[in-house]
């Protein structure tokens, strides 16, 4: 089985975001980075689908070379290649972005080692835009399922487990497809010191594609206001108890 799994460098979690001068980027100098979660789900199921019916797993994301230490991640996990689509860093639009894609697969299909599953997280944990899965697989006249948390594979035949509500979907469709999948999906393993060694000297292929049928642009980015949270010094020592239970009573807490 051949498993193609595409994936996003994002701003780590918690970090404090600053906005370039011109509003049209985020300031990374006091930035690290990652993948979101969805996608370290999709990275590992691509592992397992290789563990068990054998083939190969490549990692792809679009971006620039820093963007090769979330490709070594993945293949520190067991990824086997890993395709760098190098737009020197621009923000490109979804369409952009997929059509990008499609034209790796496109080029995989004419030399015969088409994948047979790939995979996505289901939003960009950045700019939680879900929309590029959909595109490959509308590109492509693949099959899709989106916000999967289960996959198995039988016979060239793929059931993937969805969640609605109290519900459980299950969704059967023919390789190849595509899927959007959603953390849960499975338990992604940590990467081994010499899991990381090893991801460093294996090579990656660079393709320089062209920004091409995204009508949108951007114009200008805002940051949330930021929610402030205060407190109320009461008093010092003894002279604070009275006070503190009148708090507590007005919450309920003790009995007027």
């Amino acid at each position: 089985m051949r498993v193609l799994v595409c994936v996003k460098r994002v701003p780590q979690a918690g970090g404090k975001l600053t906005l370039t001068d011109d509003k049209l980027a985020i300031d990374t100098k006091f930035l690290g980075f990652t993948i979101g979660p969805h996608e370290e789900c999709a990275v590992e199921e691509a592992v397992r689908l290789v563990e068990k019916f054998g083939g190969s797993a490549t990692v792809l994301t679009l971006g620039h070379a820093d963007s090769v230490e979330q490709l070594q991640f993945a293949m520190s996990l067991g990824v086997a290649d890993a395709i760098l689509l190098d737009n020197g860093g621009a923000e490109w639009g979804p369409i952009s972005t997929a059509n990008a894609i499609a034209k790796v697969v496109e080029e995989m299909r004419s030399k015969g080692d088409a994948p047979d599953l790939i995979l996505f997280g289901n939003e960009a944990p950045d700019s939680g835009d879900f929309q590029v899965g959909i595109r490959v697989a509308n590109a492509l006249d693949l099959p899709l399922v989106t916000g999967v948390k289960g996959v198995e594979v039988l016979d060239g035949e793929l059931v993937a487990r969805r969640e609605s509500g109290a519900a459980i979907e299950l969704t059967k469709v023919t390789l190849p497809a595509v899927l959007t999948v959603k953390e849960g999906l499975n338990l992604p393993r940590y990467p081994s010191l010499p899991g990381r060694l090893k991801a460093k000297s294996k090579p990656i292929n660079k393709v320089s594609p062209q920004e091409k049928g995204d009508p949108s642009k951007l114009v200008q980015l805002r940051l949330p206001v930021e929610e402030r949270t205060g407190g109320v010094l009461l008093g010092e020592g003894p002279d604070a108890v009275g006070k503190i239970i009148e708090v507590l009573k007005e919450l309920g807490v003790v009995a007027r």
